[in-house]
């Protein structure tokens, strides 16, 4: 494109608002919906990047640059979405329990300028182990109302980080946005981005974690 596009965000989330403005943009926040029901045999990898295409072009208008992303969780390649309610997330949280299990976002940018439209569009995954849960933490969490907008039914971020022995890729991309490959893919389109606060290692996770409790 001929000029640098106004970014958009076409996500409500609070969590992807930030990591983006960790970049050091000046972007909208433009909401868009899609319908996140997989499709029959539809993989988690695909399934994301479906979803952020359908966001992104909703949102992005001409002369814009709009950014879409969706995240799901995957345990042994069966999608977990955000809970319906809180039986639902009770159930993804006995289910991941103990267990490692995948995070994928899918990252999709569409450009609009003139009836032209670039799209760009990529996945990131992180592996993150659960260590077992008893009854009693699982309904705590539940009743705090955490889980009920995010995707498996936790976030690294919050209260459930007690729950996550270990994880490997990106920390940002299992709260919501991989800022690594969304730095990347912005800067294909002309978009100066600032120096990210990087995702930290597994190990200066874990030694965070452990001062905190």
């Amino acid at each position: 494109m001929s000029t640098v596009p106004t970014l958009v965000l076409a996500s409500a989330s609070p969590r992807r608002r930030e990591l983006l403005a960790e970049l050091g943009l000046q972007f909208e926040v433009r909401p868009a919906a899609a319908d996140e029901t997989p499709r029959p045999a539809e993989l988690p990898e695909a399934l994301v990047i479906r979803l952020a295409l359908a966001k992104a072009k909703s949102a992005a208008r001409d002369g814009e640059l709009a950014l879409g992303a969706d995240t799901v969780v995957a345990l042994a390649d069966e999608i977990l979405g955000k809970p319906a309610d809180a039986a639902e997330a009770r159930a993804m949280l006995r289910r991941l329990a103990g267990q490692e299990h995948e995070v994928w976002t899918g990252v999709a940018l569409v450009a609009r300028e003139r009836g032209r439209c670039r799209i760009v569009a990529r996945a990131a995954r992180t592996r993150v182990v659960f260590r077992p849960l008893s009854a009693a933490e699982i309904d705590a969490y539940v009743a705090s109302g955490h889980p009920l907008d995010k995707a498996g039914a936790y976030g690294i971020q919050g209260a459930a980080s007690a729950f996550v022995t270990g994880f490997e890729g990106s920390y940002s991309n299992v709260v919501g946005l991989p800022v690594e490959l969304v730095a990347e893919l912005l800067a294909g389109f002309g978009l100066a981005v600032g120096a990210a606060r990087p995702s930290p290692s597994p190990e200066a996770w874990r030694g965070e974690i452990s001062r905190r409790t």
